[in-house]
């Protein structure tokens, strides 16, 4: 019976421990679907732990568990205090520094109506589109969506702004079905057909895909997939990276002529494409959504053969590249590639003189997030980077830029950040 009563004592301290660790990640990105609730409802589970603990408690255990619902009270109001003072902040920038830095970044977004005065004052760089944004409703409606943002650009006077989504074909539409689903690019693989006719049907999936972007107003693909594929199943917490199924090919010298006819073919509709994820997740079992992971294939081996796609491919046409949050532990044992000066720098920019633009991964997902959002918008704009992509969690922009307003103030980033990125064309390329 004593062991009977114990048992609410003792789930009331762990359910303390457990808000208190919630009270110091208060609006993680995981638990963005609590967002609008999270704080009330936080408040009430630590005063109903406490009752519970307190009741159990004797003497010192009493004000161990005061202490600890004091202190994560405390630490969630200034989580919460924090994001609405970033957010005042932020939207009372200005200047050609706040405009320089906003240009680096793209935002998801639920409302394009929360992004009108951002837009207009130039204090964002690009707009992701996904799912979310085109559920139920017509292309038309997009397309006018998109196109006043574009509208208030112009009356501005500032450059269009980069759309970008995630159409890569198979089980990563974003935009399906209101683009047409295509299957992935790998399917292309299974026809028996010569080598010439491959390259025509890739290049013709690219166009048809591009020409469906285009005429919602993307200007910007993240596709095509050039990691290789392993060669195994998805690894148990691997939930969405799951490279095998999106990848083109184990062979790099295919990955790349598949990628670059599909390129072609999206740069012919006037849609930019994006290599990823680079440094090539084939050798990576850990899923970057929601936790950090390493690389641990030898840069020699990566130099010879993973990355050939990416150098080949941006060789021949204006493809971008996505920076992925994994640690290349040989080159960067501190930083994710995706804010790596050395790597970005000396590998990159450096020894492939690829000078087209860079991109990061959603810097919302755990292999960033989980290291400081501060830290890794410091770094990845330190690095050179052009651009940061904050996607899933778009309130997350606010701490984001408000880090990127303080860095300059403080000294503390290089001032060439303040210098335009490269954006996409809305033309069609050549």
């Amino acid at each position: 019976m004593r062991l009977l009563r114990a048992i609410p004592g003792v789930l009331g301290w762990l359910l303390l421990a457990v808000l208190c660790a919630w009270a110091w990640h208060l609006k993680d990105p995981h638990l963005r679907f609590l967002r609008e609730e999270e704080l009330p409802l936080l408040l009430a589970a630590l005063c109903a732990a406490a009752a519970i603990a307190w009741r159990s408690a004797r003497g010192a255990r009493r004000v161990v568990a005061l202490a600890l619902t004091v202190g994560a009270v405390l630490a969630a109001l200034g989580h919460e205090l924090a994001s609405r003072q970033h957010r005042l902040e932020v939207n009372a920038a200005s200047g050609p520094v706040a405009q320089a830095l906003g240009a680096r970044f793209i935002v998801g977004y639920d409302d394009a109506n929360d992004l009108r005065e951002l837009a207009r004052r130039g204090l964002i760089g690009g707009i992701f589109v996904t799912g979310r944004n085109v559920k139920g409703r017509s292309a038309d409606t997009l397309r006018a969506e998109i196109a006043s943002l574009q509208a208030l650009r112009l009356a501005a006077g500032l450059p269009p702004l980069v759309v970008a989504t995630d159409q890569e074909g198979g089980g990563v539409s974003r935009l399906s079905p209101m683009v047409p689903r295509q299957p992935a690019l790998a399917s292309l693989l299974d026809a028996d057909v010569p080598a010439h006719e491959l390259l025509q049907r890739a290049r013709a999936y690219g166009a048809q895909q591009g020409g469906a972007l285009a005429a919602l107003g993307i200007t910007l693909n993240f596709s095509p997939v050039v990691d290789l594929r392993p060669g195994r199943a998805p690894g148990r917490w691997d939930l969405h990276t799951r490279i095998e199924e999106r990848a083109i090919s184990s062979d790099p010298d295919v990955t790349a002529q598949v990628a670059l006819a599909y390129e072609q073919g999206l740069e012919s509709a006037g849609v930019r494409g994006t290599l990823k994820h680079f440094p090539g997740l084939a050798g990576v079992t850990e899923d970057t959504h929601h936790m950090g992971a390493e690389l641990r294939t030898p840069v020699a081996r990566l130099a010879a053969h993973d990355w050939k796609p990416f150098q080949d491919v941006s060789k021949h046409s204006d493809a971008a590249i996505m920076l992925g949050h994994v640690i290349l532990r040989e080159l960067d044992a501190d930083a994710p590639v995706s804010f790596s000066r050395k790597i970005v720098r000396q590998v990159i920019r450096g020894e492939w003189g690829f000078q087209g633009l860079l991109v990061t991964d959603d810097l919302t997902m755990g292999g960033a997030y989980n290291r400081g959002l501060c830290n890794a918008t410091l770094g990845a704009l330190d690095a050179g980077v052009d651009l940061l992509l904050i996607a899933y969690d778009h309130d997350k922009y606010f701490d984001a830029m408000h880090c990127a307003l303080e860095g300059v103030r403080r000294g503390a980033l290089d001032p060439r950040v303040t210098e335009r990125p490269r954006a996409p064309r809305l033309q069609p390329l050549r």
